[in-house]
């Protein structure tokens, strides 16, 4: 068995985790820019004082990320070597609109991008974009409060407007926000939040998710017009839940955590909010933001595609039965430890049997096309003296994911669009702030302090998933 003709196999990146550059070409300062390495990464609790600005005392490793923005030639000549049909990338708001609020776009921005898109099509790979990728200007968080504010979603207009008129003909593929769901639980890095002494955070982070929803439905209808071919998806961190056990209650609890995990895709594809949410804010005094015409724009302005993340299951336990089943550990979004599974050396379950279960959940929910844009294995990778890994744990996790893959669409009939692995060179954990958790076909000579040479050299995966690409799935 094979995947269909023309199935688009790649890699995936993120700007803020990979770009670097953070100071050149007219960029202005985002949050993800001020994420330090180590236990300071994320601010934890209402009212905590944020690092919105650079100190002394931290390691920033988003300041130069890879380098791709001075090595982006190179990284796409290994990509075309592997055989990408595909790569999929982001953008940095504060490189196209330094603040976010300015009336013009910074050139310097445009260019960089468009530069880096057409050595993508000289090597015949179609670039997939993410046009928000959990980074936002810091001047919208200080003056507007970011997401809370309704007015961002006019800044983020503004910046939509400007990629689809400019990359026309160069883009075909875009998503509108990376892992939207994540806001429910690292809303700094999902979405720019910060909560004030006595603020409901809760209601504070709908009337943010509202906002996103609105921006991306008002994306769809601004790329639709601008250029029909246009496609634009969602994205999620997907990993369906389990029942910790076959107790009617622990099975309700896993349908929940799986409702508020869809919740945003269920908006976004569907075009309306559903009733469990309706009810679920009615009951907790949640007052979702509605305009005068927002309704009519979630409904005639739907993705085309749908887009996730996979690494990992989870499982759930209804609050009764909590102390039955021991804590995950390891992932943003944490359940309850499966005895079934192993799990990664960041505790994070391994379960590619999982992986077929999702994709056929989301196909079932949604019936539209689907395309895989993150899946891949966190390590520690140990190279020789010539900076070669044997990576052979990350070969077996992706074949097996990958089989299973298979038999989504071959025999479970789903439709999907295309693959790409997390992440085809080595980069900045999102989650930790790490070089040491790595991900990538290509090594990169960079450790958690920043220092290294940033050298890239490819390890055994490469070449395995280039005969992967090059049979079309049918060699693992």
């Amino acid at each position: 068995m094979s995947f269909p003709k023309g199935f688009l196999w790649g890699g995936a990146t993120a700007a803020n985790q990979y770009e670097g550059g953070y100071n050149e070409g007219g960029r202005g300062l985002a949050n993800v820019d001020v994420m330090p390495h180590g236990e300071d990464r994320f601010p934890i609790g209402l009212g905590q004082k944020l690092h919105l600005d650079f100190d002394a005392d931290h390691h920033y490793p988003a300041q130069v990320g890879v380098d791709f923005y001075h090595r982006y030639k190179e990284d796409i000549a290994l990509y075309a070597e592997m055989g990408f049909k595909v790569f999929r990338m982001s953008i940095a708001w504060s490189r196209i609109f330094p603040k976010g609020d300015e009336a013009e776009p910074n050139e310097a921005g445009l260019q960089f991008y468009e530069n880096v898109f057409k050595e993508l099509k000289k090597h015949n790979i179609e670039p997939l974009v993410t046009i928000t990728h959990f980074d936002m200007p810091i001047h919208l968080i200080k003056e507007y409060g970011g997401w809370k504010n309704r007015k961002v979603v006019g800044f983020y207009e503004n910046l939509v407007r400007a990629l689809f008129t400019r990359y026309k003909g160069l883009v075909r593929y875009w998503i509108t926000f990376n892992e939207i769901n994540i806001i429910l639980h690292l809303p700094f890095m999902g979405a720019g939040l910060t909560f004030e002494p006595g603020e409901n955070e809760k209601q504070a982070k709908y009337s943010a998710i509202h906002h996103e929803l609105i921006a991306s439905a008002s994306a769809t209808k601004i790329a639709h017009e601008i250029d029909p071919a246009i496609k634009v998806g969602s994205m999620l961190a997907a990993g369906t839940f389990y029942p910790a056990s076959p107790n009617p209650k622990d099975v309700l609890q896993a349908q929940q955590d799986n409702r508020n995990n869809y919740f945003f895709v269920d908006v976004q594809a569907r075009g309306a909010y559903p009733a469990y949410a309706l009810k679920a804010f009615e009951r907790e005094g949640i007052v979702i933001p509605f305009e005068d015409g927002d309704k009519e724009l979630l409904k005639e302005n739907t993705v085309d595609y749908i887009t996730f993340s996979y690494y990992t299951s989870n499982m759930s336990a209804h609050p009764d039965n909590l102390q039955s089943h021991e804590d995950a550990s390891g992932n943003i979004i944490v359940g309850k430890k499966n005895p079934y599974l192993e799990v990664s050396e960041w505790g994070w379950p391994i379960d590619p049997l999982g992986f077929r279960t999702t994709m056929n959940e989301i196909y079932d929910r949604y019936q539209k096309p689907l395309f895989v844009v993150e899946n891949g294995l966190g390590a520690i990778d140990r190279p020789d003296e010539n900076g070669y890994v044997e990576d052979d744990y990350r070969i077996n996790y992706l074949r097996d994911h990958i089989s299973a893959m298979r038999d989504a669409v071959e025999l479970d009939g789903v439709d999907l669009m295309g693959y790409t692995t997390w992440a085809p060179i080595d980069l900045v954990s999102a989650s930790t702030g790490e070089m040491s958790k790595r991900y990538g076909f290509v090594y990169v000579d960079r450790n958690d302090a920043g220092d290294g040479t940033l050298n890239r050299t490819k390890k055994k995966s490469f070449n395995w998933y280039k005969q992967v690409i090059a049979t079309n799935g049918q060699e693992l």
